[in-house]
């Protein structure tokens, strides 16, 4: 009888987001993640820019961890769709992130017109196939397209080969999708999930939800969301670990903080089924 193939994870960088690219890769590697998921596309996101097309010391210094460490990469975020957005806008990160091994990129949807969006992420379906990469439609509660219905939705309706659905715990706990929802989707959609915990009560304050989605998740079996029983309504895929939390990073040092989100993640999963 065969053995089933060990679990991969990805440092997603949303999880230390301060920290600067090359020092991303480095913490993964020390830390034993198996792959490193950075923020190579920053535009109008909160946080530093890292982008690595715009700034050639960081890109080099980038290169060389990604060399001296041997991690590669798996994805690269963010490629929002907005409104008025021109996809080729990313065109330079696209490119850098396909220099650098990247095998897809994450992209939500901000804009409500919907005829606008399923043209803008067609077109951008495209633009990230000619280099090699698939595109993975995030949902996000606080976003235009929020739940898994909608993001099924665009992928049926624009018929790309290289576009997948990418299911994040939080997002999906917060939608209030439902975990049979999953079933029958094909699993040639799913390459890879954002892995988290968070407080199992769902805020009503947009706020709140905000703070706890970008600041405040728990560690894996450590909230109330029930990981797994969304991942059992999944085909196997890598695990990025997409875990700020604030408080955790100041208490344990960003270094830190992402050992203890992979330690914990392991420890949960090596845990017998309930």
């Amino acid at each position: 009888m065969g053995t089933a193939a060990p679990q991969r994870y990805s440092l997603a960088h949303l999880t230390i987001l301060d920290t600067p690219t090359p020092e991303l890769v480095r913490i993964a590697h020390r830390t034993g993640y198996d792959y490193v998921s950075p923020r190579l596309i920053c535009h109008g996101l909160p946080g530093d820019d890292y982008s690595l097309a715009t700034n050639p010391t960081l890109l080099a210094q980038t290169r060389a961890a990604l060399a001296d460490t041997g991690i590669p990469v798996h994805d690269i975020e963010l490629a929002r769709i907005v409104e008025g957005l021109d996809p080729r806008v990313y065109e330079p990160e696209i490119a850098v992130g396909a220099e650098l091994g990247a095998t897809g990129v994450l992209t939500s949807i901000w804009v409500p017109d919907r005829p606008f969006y399923l043209d803008a992420f067609g077109r951008l379906a495209d633009l990230v196939a000619s280099y090699g990469m698939t595109l993975n439609l995030e949902f996000v509660p606080i976003a235009a397209v929020r739940n898994l219905a909608g993001a099924v939705d665009v992928l049926r309706e624009t018929q790309r080969s290289n576009a997948r659905l990418m299911i994040d715990l939080h997002h999906f706990h917060r939608s209030r999708d439902r975990v049979e929802d999953l079933d029958g989707l094909p699993p040639e959609w799913f390459e890879f999930c954002h892995l988290c915990d968070a407080p199992g009560e769902i805020p009503a304050d947009v706020e709140k939800m905000t703070h706890i989605l970008r600041a405040a998740r728990s560690y894996v079996g450590e909230g109330g969301i029930n990981p797994a029983a969304t991942l059992a309504h999944l085909p196997p895929l890598l695990h990025s670990i997409e875990l700020p939390n604030e408080r955790e990073e100041v208490e344990r040092g960003a270094e830190g903080h992402a050992r203890r989100c992979l330690e914990t993640a392991k420890a949960y999963f090596a845990q017998p089924a309930a």
